[in-house]
């Protein structure tokens, strides 16, 4: 069971979306976080003072590899300028064994820089170095540089060296390792200082003769005030064995030495000898190295000390976070535990207890608040386990149709108490209900068993469940048959696939609106049913309602037969396809084995004029039968399987329509009525086609009249009017040559009447020819076209296929009169620059096309000329068309009957 959830619309706040174990570890990692993030602040902090330590260790490693590289370098310098002072093999030799010296300690210097990463280049520096030595090296070979240039060369070597040696020293991270570098760099400035005073006095005791030099005690100042400076910042111990040195024989020999240099007085014969003061200043510079070596481990020491103890820190911080981080964190989850294992208690308790589950018990006993949640909660379930029971015997009193059972409701308080009361009153409804239920159920199977539409209830296996009786009356089978066997063996064998398909919609909860197939009866015939049907997929059952629509059915058949024929009969077609279709559709209306149409000769026998529908009347028995009943009487008859209905035209009997039973039975009632139907259609055919033959005839006598009159006139006036204006016209040219002389007022004068004479002639000529056109008569209508067209005010193409013979005189009358027409319209009218005129003549017709190339838009509305063209074509059984789009020109098509026999 789904716990429900919250409604949409209430807002959960944020944290009141997260359980109370997530709450409590928000609320440890808050300061856990702070406390992680002050421990990662020292942590770095702390890496990088180590990391400074580290670089400074590293500085001052190289520094004392460039140190050392400056001790043999003033090594070698002291041994080129006595070399170049006194080139012995011995000077020679020690100048060499120098150079070597200083190259092993610059090779190592440069081995040592290998993995430097400061900002400092010190490779670099090195390197130049090392290039400014070997050409150095090269001017001393050659011997172009005297001793002072050479020693000034060295010392601006030296000079850079100590210059990096002092900025290598200059990270001081700590005081200590700051004090320690200040003393080791300013007593290497001191030896520096001793060194050139050593090479300067030298090159003076070793040329006693030369100028005195000056300030020559600028060395002695500068080594004073760098050792100050190293006793400042030295250790003690450093100090006082610098006093040492500083008081032993060297060293006073060399105080000796610059205090007899410093006295302007003193002679040069109590200057100490050149090997006195390179022996002295020798023996006390190494002593000094010696104290230098020392202040260089001192500082190494220091350095790695203030490294280690800055790991130590690291190393202990971290350790005491980690320490109070998990301190916290296991307070944290036993807190946690504490608060989460009771509520999950309760959480699944109320939840065993939402789903029905009333044996889950909470364990958890204490005196705190999830205590007293816990002890409210099984004082809970006891309640709904009373009322558990209580709602169970309800439900056994409802199984049991013990309604009038009721629950115990002042064993209970509150909401228990009322919900047992709306329980009660819910029982109490039921019982009504249940009432009103079994009344509803009385009148529902009163309404199913006297319903005279088909209901049933079907199940998806293909059984009915129950049928009303309806159904028997309507399929003749009984009940236990309908129930007994599958429904669709009861279909139309065509109909099964059709109906099997609306089953499977049916089962897939698709509702049925209308759905027609039919079904057999007992007897074999067929009905047809209009289903409309409600699945309820849940309970396999199709519940369903049927009606008869066979009659229904059999109607619209009928009128749709009767629409078909009534619309031929509309249409005007010719009987014989009225007779036959008669035919066809009286035997698909009533399913008839055979079915004709029938006239009735004047000797009484029978002539078939359409049938249809396998045997004809005439060689069947009953239908001969029937129709010679109804011969006789004149009214509907019946004989064995066949029945006859009499065709009446003018209250005379002229024909019938019989049709037979295509098996065994006969034909049902009421198919004598249903015949009558097509027999009045079969009379208004045959008196609408009497009425058209009758006006055809009409129209035609009438057009054959005006023609003989035509002709009577135009003879009349040929042999009458016509040769006594010829004669007159003679008479007068007879009396003009008979006088010889002639006054010519009177010459004039009939000259004027044989004029007038011969247009009268003329004039009666054409009138005579407009009447009937002589050469129609004599040569027939292609002779009569060619004359009309040499006479037309537009030009005429002719393009004529007539017979060889003679066509029918009103054909060509007809023919000659429309294309008379058609050419004065072309020229008053149309303003047609060209006519066309083409005849053809096929097996029963002549049809003659008449076009021009004018305007267009002639019509046949009221007051157009053409439509005596048409009455005349219509009256001879012919058609006539006229198409005429506006500035398109006009067209005139002629269809009009030929004979066979005049082709």
């Amino acid at each position: 069971m789904r716990r429900p959830r919250p409604s949409a619309a209430l807002r959960i706040p944020f944290l009141a979306r997260l359980r109370v174990g997530r709450k409590l570890m928000l609320l440890v990692l808050l300061p856990v976080t702070g406390m992680m993030a002050f421990t990662a602040f020292g942590a770095v902090s702390q890496w990088h003072d180590a990391q400074t330590l580290r670089d400074f260790r590293t500085a001052t490693e190289l520094s004392f590899r460039t140190t050392a590289l400056t001790d043999a370098l003033a090594r070698e310098r002291i041994a080129a300028v006595k070399a170049r002072m006194r080139p012995v093999p011995a000077t020679l030799k020690e100048r060499t064994g120098a150079q070597h010296a200083t190259d092993g300690a610059l090779h190592a210097a440069l081995l040592d820089t290998a993995g430097w990463t400061g900002p400092l280049d010190v490779p670099g520096r090195l390197d130049a170095r090392s290039r400014q030595l070997r050409a150095l090296r090269l001017q001393t070979g050659t011997g172009s540089l005297t001793a002072p240039q050479l020693a000034d060369q060295y010392d601006s070597i030296e000079h850079d060296l100590l210059e990096l040696a002092a900025t290598l020293e200059s990270g001081r991270p700590t005081r200590t390792s700051g004090q320690a570098a200040d003393a080791h760099i300013a007593l290497l400035s001191a030896i520096e200082a001793a060194e050139r005073e050593r090479t300067e006095l030298a090159v003076l005791f070793a040329a006693p003769d030369a100028p005195h030099p000056i300030a020559t005690d600028r060395w002695s100042a500068l080594e004073k005030a760098l050792l100050d400076d190293f006793g400042q910042t030295a250790p003690a111990g450093l100090k006082g064995r610098l006093y040492v040195v500083l008081l032993q024989h060297p060293g006073l020999v060399v105080r000796k030495t610059r205090e007899t240099l410093a006295d302007p007085h003193a002679k040069r014969n109590t200057w100490p000898t050149y090997a006195g003061w390179l022996t002295a200043s020798t023996r006390r510079i190494e002593a000094l190295r010696v104290i230098q070596h020392r202040a260089a481990a001192e500082l190494g020491r220091d350095a790695t000390r203030d490294l280690d103890s800055a790991h130590a820190r690291e190393v202990r911080d971290l350790s005491v976070s980690l320490a109070v981080l998990a301190a916290v964190t296991i307070l944290a989850l036993a807190l946690r535990l504490s608060i989460t294992r009771p509520l999950s208690e309760v959480s699944a308790g109320a939840r065993a207890l939402s789903e029905g589950d009333l044996s889950y018990d909470i364990r958890y006993a204490g005196r705190d608040e999830l205590g007293a949640v816990a002890d409210t909660f099984r004082e809970l379930r006891v309640t709904t386990g009373r009322l558990a029971a209580e709602i169970s015997t309800m439900n056994a009193a409802i199984d049991d149709n013990r309604l009038g059972h009721r629950a115990d409701v002042v064993a209970f308080q509150g909401t228990w108490a009322q919900l047992l009361g709306g329980m009660n009153g819910t029982m109490a409804s039921f019982a009504a209900a249940h009432g009103r239920r079994d009344k509803a159920e009385q009148e529902l199977a009163s309404i199913f068993h006297l319903s005279l539409d088909l209901l049933c209830i079907a199940g998806l296996d293909g059984y009915f469940k129950r049928v009303n009786p309806a159904f028997e009356r309507t399929l003749g089978h009984s009940a236990e048959a309908l129930l007994g066997r599958p429904w669709l063996e009861f279909v139309h064998p065509e109909d099964r696939a059709r109906t099997r398909a609306v089953l499977d919609r049916l089962a897939s909860g698709v509702e049925l609106g209308a759905f027609e197939n039919r079904l057999l009866r007992d007897d074999g015939t067929e009905r047809w049913l209009q289903w409309s049907a409600h699945p309820v997929t849940g309970e396999g059952l199709i519940y369903a309602a049927a009606r008869d629509v066979t009659e229904s059915r059999r109607t619209a058949r009928e009128q749709t037969a009767l629409r078909r024929v009534a619309t031929l009969v509309a249409r005007g077609v010719p009987p014989h396809e009225v007779f036959s279709e008669v035919a066809d559709q009286v035997g698909k209306v009533l399913s008839s084995g055979s079915a004709a149409v029938l006239r009735y000769g004047a000797d009484g026998t029978a002539t078939v004029l359409g049938a249809a529908h396998g045997p004809t009347a005439e060689s069947d028995t009953a239908a001969t039968a029937a129709a010679e009943e109804v011969g006789l009487t004149a009214r509907p008859a019946r004989v064995g399987r066949s029945v006859g209905a009499p065709i009446v035209v003018d209250d005379r009997l002229w024909g019938a329509v019989v049709a037979t039973a295509a098996g065994p039975e006969p034909l049902p009632p009421g198919t004598e009525s249903r015949l009558a139907d097509f027999t009045e259609l079969v009379a208004t055919a045959l008196a609408n086609a009497d009425s058209r033959d009758q006006l055809t005839a009409s129209r035609a006598r009438v057009v054959a009249a005006g023609d003989a009159s035509r002709r009577r006139i135009e003879r009349d006036l040929h042999d009458g009017v016509q040769q006594r204006i010829v004669s007159l016209q003679l008479d007068l040219r007879s009396a003009q040559s008979m006088l010889d002389e002639q006054p010519e007022e009177l010459a004039r004068q009939l000259e004027h009447i044989a004029k007038g004479l011969d247009d009268a002639f003329t004039d009666l000529l054409q009138v005579a020819r407009g009447i009937h056109p002589a050469i129609l008569s004599k040569g027939g209508l292609g002779p009569a076209l060619r004359a009309l067209a040499r006479r037309s005010a537009v030009p005429v193409e002719l393009d004529l296929r007539l017979p060889p013979g003679r066509l029918p005189e009103q054909t060509e009358v007809a023919v000659y009169y429309v294309t008379s027409e058609s050419f004065t319209n072309a020229a008053k009218h149309a303003r047609a620059s060209f006519v066309q005129v083409t005849a053809r003549a096929g097996d029963d017709v002549l049809e003659v096309t008449i076009a021009d190339d004018g305007v267009g838009g002639a019509g046949l509305g009221p007051g157009s000329g053409l439509i005596g063209l048409v009455d005349r074509v219509e009256a001879i059984g012919g058609k006539l068309r006229v198409d005429s789009p506006p500035g398109e020109g006009t067209t005139l098509t002629v269809r009009l009957p030929l004979p066979r026999t005049e082709l």
